[in-house]
């Protein structure tokens, strides 16, 4: 299941959600915008930046990132990330805060201790979802982050069952939408009809269940773990997904060895369908351009 989207659409859906995690909110909480950001000059994209409101008195930026694997290089890229666009953006931002959101505790890289002034410093917050307790007793928001981390399917459909009855009595459609996505990726195996009759929805609360279809023939149920946080393996039939297929393998490349040049790009365009699913699992062990360019030359040569 690909927790970190799920993460990244319910803070885009809620933007507040991220400061029930954070001790002391800023004042504007509520009018953060999330944001996907780009820093062109490095390549390097970060995932998730709550950037504040014009009017903000204090301008202070956070940055969120969710972990679901073990990834040793964790802290070294999150706070490389952090302070190249704090760098880049230095005139907007007076402060930053940093939120980090673990499956559990042992997910942590092993070793801290290069980064400990910072970690400590009291602008980092680390999080561990299986230590917040039941889902039941958390705000839906809360509730909805927790369901991303229960393993077993019996509890997985019983607390969602609970969080689509909560969203009910509060009017809360997008919160009906992000469970029935969650449960969605969890059971990707189950048609429309089984998911509804397994919820208890109405047939007149389809929208989640066929856009998280419909991502995931775009996508063609890429689930493996790159970068430490996408898990499974890349399944899914050939029709229809030969573009989606490229440019998600294009995207996760450019995080993986960075900026791609041109004449890779190009041969990359060149392959096939399976080609890109055998790129995709391939990718999981590249560290460099030169591991992309090896493999390429092996498919062209085969």
């Amino acid at each position: 299941m690909r927790r970190d989207t799920i993460f990244y659409k319910l803070f885009k859906q809620f933007p507040g959600l991220l400061f029930e995690l954070v001790d002391e909110p800023p004042p504007e909480a509520e009018n953060y915008q999330f944001e996907s950001v780009e820093v062109k000059e490095t390549a390097f994209r970060i995932d998730g930046v709550f950037l504040p409101p014009a009017n903000a008195v204090s301008k202070t930026v956070f940055f969120a990132e969710v972990q679901f694997q073990k990834d040793e290089d964790l802290y070294h890229r999150f706070f490389s990330e952090l302070f190249l666009f704090l760098y880049r953006h230095s005139i907007r931002y007076d402060d930053w805060f940093g939120v980090i959101i673990f499956g559990s505790r042992s997910l942590e890289p092993s070793s801290s201790s290069i980064h400990r002034a910072l970690l400590e410093s009291g602008q980092v917050r680390r999080v561990y979802l299986d230590e917040l307790g039941d889902l039941r007793q958390q705000p839906l928001g809360l509730g909805l982050m927790l369901l991303t981390n229960v393993t077993s399917e019996r509890e997985a459909v019983e607390g969602a069952r609970f969080l689509l009855e909560q969203a009910r009595q509060q009017s809360e459609q997008a919160i009906i939408d992000l469970v029935t996505t969650i449960i969605v990726y969890k059971f990707s195996n189950l048609s429309r009809e089984e998911i509804q009759a397994m919820l208890g929805l109405n047939l007149e609360e389809p929208r989640a269940i066929l856009e998280a279809k419909e991502e995931g023939k775009i996508e063609g149920k890429i689930e493996g773990k790159i970068e430490g946080k996408i898990e499974g393996k890349i399944e899914g039939k050939v029709e229809g997904k030969v573009e989606g297929e490229r440019t998600i393998v294009l995207r996760l490349l450019n995080r993986r060895v960075g900026n791609i040049p041109d004449v890779l790009l190009s041969q990359i365009q060149g392959l096939s369908v399976e080609q890109l699913e055998a790129l995709g699992d391939a990718l999981l062990d590249f560290s460099t351009l030169a591991d992309l360019e090896g493999w390429l030359q092996g498919e062209i040569r085969g």
